[in-house]
């Protein structure tokens, strides 16, 4: 299992302001320190962490941040509608596009995904894939 993922940025400002427009319509709350932004999915009494958290960071070895090639996060909508939502609000907070959200021919037919890079150019991805929402197969 993931415990959690970490992305570097140079402006924890700029990244906050990006990831603010998507981690929270996903449940994800922020715990924000010097260290940087910790993003964690809420956790019941009683309850383990459901994992992963996610953590933006200022490197540790005081070097730029890179965004690492073939590297991407993805995190999972509730709908279709959402996916929509969240890559046009990140594009207005910083991000840029990737790839629109919708279907690809080369994945299952009810997987919907949009594809951003964050102010950092670390590669994320937005998507649904509910076999109740219209597939792939059902847009002809």
């Amino acid at each position: 299992m993931i415990a959690y993922v970490t992305v570097g940025a140079d402006d924890i400002a700029r990244a906050k302001r990006f990831y603010a427009t998507i981690l929270p319509a996903l449940g994800y709350g922020l715990r924000e320190g010097p260290e940087g932004l910790s993003y964690a999915l809420p956790v019941a009494p009683g309850q383990r962490p459901a994992l992963p958290d996610f953590y933006v960071k200022p490197t540790f070895d005081g070097r730029p941040a890179s965004a690492g090639n073939g590297s991407m996060v993805a995190f999972e909508a509730r709908s279709q509608a959402q996916v929509r939502d969240l890559h046009a609000a990140a594009l207005r907070a910083g991000g840029t596009d990737e790839g629109q959200p919708g279907f690809r021919a080369t994945y299952g037919p009810h997987f919907y995904v949009g594809y951003l890079r964050d102010p950092q150019g670390n590669k994320i991805a937005l998507f649904s894939s509910d076999p109740a929402e219209p597939g792939r197969d059902d847009q002809r």
